[in-house]
């Protein structure tokens, strides 16, 4: 695929209006045929822990309305962008050990961890977006 079909994302805030518009940029650009590299850090990977029940806060307004109006939460649209498009979800080596976090304690859509420089050198060459 070429460098302008390619979108990588990542993903580091425990806010629920920045990780929902991460996901729908990761959804709708997997549907519509692009390469899609997620980068799961910091404070948003505590989310992507199989079977975790935290809520990520909400900034404003906008933030409540997203339970309130029943708009998919960004954990199913980060899943729908791996099995309807491709894309694929990685969360950071480093921020695992911090977290003290195992694979296999990550939801099944996530792929292996990966480095920083793996991830920047993947992403080289195509949009690339920060949440």
């Amino acid at each position: 695929m070429s460098d302008a079909n390619k979108i990588s994302i990542i993903v580091l805030s425990d806010k629920r209006e920045q990780l929902q518009m991460a996901a729908m940029i990761a959804s709708v650009g997997a549907v519509s045929g692009n390469e899609v590299l997620v980068f799961l850090s910091m404070n948003a990977l505590r989310y992507f822990a199989r079977g975790s029940d935290i809520h990520a806060p909400a900034e404003g307004p906008v933030g409540e309305l997203i339970d309130a109006k029943n708009v998919p939460p960004f954990k199913t649209l980060f899943e729908q962008a791996v099995s309807l498009g491709d894309a694929k979800i990685h969360p950071c080596s480093m921020a695992m050990d911090l977290l003290g976090l195992e694979h296999g304690q990550l939801e099944d859509y996530v792929g292996e961890a990966m480095g920083l420089t793996m991830f920047l050198d993947a992403a080289q060459g195509g949009q690339v977006w920060s949440f």
